[in-house]
């Protein structure tokens, strides 16, 4: 390796250490500070370097290249609010175990705490955040202090792609000179090979200095013999939430499922609604329309009539949906949490026990050790599959009904099925916060198409929203559909720029309702003012522009009950199809209204909890 200065070589030695790792990618925001890793990175031929001009919109892209690969993206900004602004995406990343690398710039000691311009303190910046944190030491060409530096860059990667994965933060302090100009005596020219190159003599170019070799936790036989009795009960379920990178295996869920008996209750977000499995696999997708109380607040709803389950596997971080939670804290059920890192992740605090290893594995080695399954379990598979038909041939039934208000209304909710529907095979479908994954979880059935849905569900903001759909989109070559509301859409109009400097193609679903829909949904909306103003807070923006501005093609379709459109859900399917179908990237706007919307949603329900009391008593 030769560098021209210290600085030069501390930085190429970074790079040089994650590209024999694995790492492929970057995302670079501009700043002065962090101009010998810019150098570095843009100047290796073996990193594809994303230039983002904001930090924020940055890290989340970085934050969904990682989510779609399961890999490390690194983030690099120069000092001051720029490493700030990665904030919000490691909070993300840090709960939902996304693997995520900050590479902070910042200025030398000396100039730290003196009123130095840019300088802020950026020391353990991102708190507990972060799974493992080191402000590097000044740059120098000494053999040791270049071993130390591999070395960290190693455990910064083990940290960040392990058990449980997550960020971490190396912040990395450099004095000028900053460009790669000469400085005469910096990088000795008998520099000890080993330190100045990674290599020690046996190890070819392309080796890590230090060698990763991750492990998987899992129960000894004992164990795995006693939760496999525990799991020979007549009625039990599987319940997977949203998954971590990388996804669960989908063979060993089913084999379980197959050898139990028992349905399988898929996110979403779980990577097991959607896909092949499904043709022999009881994958349960409409429960969050049947699980609920009764709408008139009875103390509860049909599903509760049925026996209860006795034991539950939960897979996964915390479901998506609010009644499948409150559901199984009501049953009283043994709740098995399983999870590699031994945290909790369980809000209700009714599971009974924590099992600590890799969820796929530990289903494949159960599966091969549970014993025959009932009939009973047979039919109580059959109940589930029951309400799962009853929910979705209503809300088809409504959806299909013609173009009254409730139609209208309800199709914000049924975009979801429509965009699965529609969606190539295979596709990547990242949706938004607030009521578009609520939408999903929902109305999006369990299907055999290689759709491959993903969200932010650690902290559940809709910041970074665009972003983290175009990173995921930067990671495969599958076909990328966003859908997210109109503020997640405002939030993140930074990140639109990325379409064309990173070279992604996507479509857009904006279902705008102008304003906080969710908000609809909580006992504030019988408080107005100042529910208007201060909760749903309508904005009254026209996005069309933005067509000109970031390069996309536009199209609006008005679903709104005054609206004059006849037919409005086939147009919108009409404008979707033509968006996936045609060049370039597009968005298409689907104006709702909010109110009558959740109106609407509150009628199926009370259509669909009718009918499952009605035709489950039996089974």
């Amino acid at each position: 390796m030769t560098a021209p200065n210290r600085n030069a070589l501390w930085a190429q030695a970074i790079v040089e250490e994650l590209v024999a790792a694995g790492v492929d990618a970057a995302c670079l925001t501009p700043g002065s500070r962090s101009t010998p890793l810019a150098v570095a990175f843009a100047t290796h031929d073996d990193v594809h370097v994303f230039s983002h001009l904001d930090e924020r919109s940055s890290a989340f892209f970085a934050l969904g290249r990682a989510r779609r690969t399961g890999r490390v993206t690194p983030i690099v900004c120069t000092s001051g609010t720029a490493a700030a602004n990665f904030h919000p995406a490691v909070l993300e990343a840090d709960r939902a175990r996304v693997p995520l690398l900050a590479l902070t710039a910042d200025r030398p000691p000396e100039l730290r705490d003196s009123g130095a311009n840019q300088t802020v303190d950026q020391e353990k910046l991102y708190g507990g955040a972060v799974r493992y944190y080191k402000d590097l030491p000044e740059p120098e060409a000494a053999p040791r202090k270049l071993r130390s530096l591999r070395t960290t860059v190693a455990r910064a990667l083990s940290a960040a792609e392990g058990t449980p994965a997550g960020p971490v933060h190396l912040n990395v302090p450099f004095a000028k000179p900053l460009e790669p100009t000469a400085v005469e005596g910096d990088v000795p020219d008998d520099l000890d090979p080993v330190a100045a190159e990674g290599r020690r003599p046996s190890q070819s170019t392309t080796e890590p200095f230090v060698d990763r070799m991750p492990g998987t936790p899992e129960l000894d036989d004992g164990r795995l013999r006693r939760l496999a009795d525990d799991l020979e009960a007549e009625r039990g379920l599987i319940v997977a939430g949203p998954a971590d990178p990388p996804r669960f295996d989908r063979e060993s869920i089913v084999a379980l499922s197959h050898a139990t008996g028992y349905p399988i209750l898929a996110d979403p977000l779980s990577g097991l609604r959607f896909g092949g499995h499904v043709r022999v696999a009881p994958v349960i997708s409409g429960y969050d329309g049947y699980l609920t109380v009764d709408p008139d607040d009875a103390p509860a709803g049909p599903v509760d009539d049925w026996p209860a389950p006795e034991v539950v596997l939960r897979l996964g971080a915390s479901p998506t949906s609010k009644p499948l939670r409150e559901y199984l804290a009501r049953t009283g059920a043994d709740q098995y949490v399983v999870d590699p890192a031994g945290e909790w992740r369980e809000a209700e605090f009714s599971a009974t026990d924590l099992v600590v290893a890799d969820p796929s594995r530990l289903c494949a080695r159960l599966s091969e050790v549970v014993r025959g399954r009932s009939s009973t379990a047979e039919q109580w598979r059959r109940r589930w599959e029951t309400a799962d038909r009853i929910h979705f041939e209503e809300a088809r039934k409504w959806i299909d009904r013609g173009d009254g208000m409730q139609g209208r209304a309800l199709y914000e909710g049924w975009v979801l099925a429509d965009v699965v529907d529609l969606a190539p095979d295979p596709a990547t479908v990242f949706v938004s916060n607030s009521m578009p994954v609520r939408d999903a979880d929902r109305f999006a059935a369990a299907d055999t198409s290689a759709v491959t849905m993903l969200g932010n569900r650690g902290v559940s903001g809709i910041d970074g929203i665009a972003s983290t759909a175009l990173g995921a989109g930067s990671g495969t070559t599958d076909e990328l559909i966003c859908v997210l509301g109109d503020l997640a859409f405002y939030h993140d109009m930074n990140g639109l720029l990325a379409l064309d400097r990173c070279g992604i193609d996507a479509t857009f679903v904006l279902v705008n309702n102008d304003g906080g829909g969710i908000f609809h949904k909580l006992p504030i909306e019988r408080f107005d003012p100042p529910f208007t103003r201060q909760f749903k807070t309508p904005h009254g923006l026209d996005f069309e522009p933005s067509e000109e501005l970031y390069g996309f093609s536009f199209a609006r379709v008005d679903a709104r009950p005054e609206s004059a459109l006849e037919t409005p859900r086939q147009t919108f399917r009409d404008r979707l199809s033509g968006a996936i179908d045609g060049e370039g990237s597009h968005v298409v706007e689907l104006r709702t209204d909010a109110n009558a919307g959740h109106r609407a949603r509150e009628a199926l329900e009370a259509t669909v909890l009718e009918r499952v009391a009605q035709e489950t008593q039996t089974q």
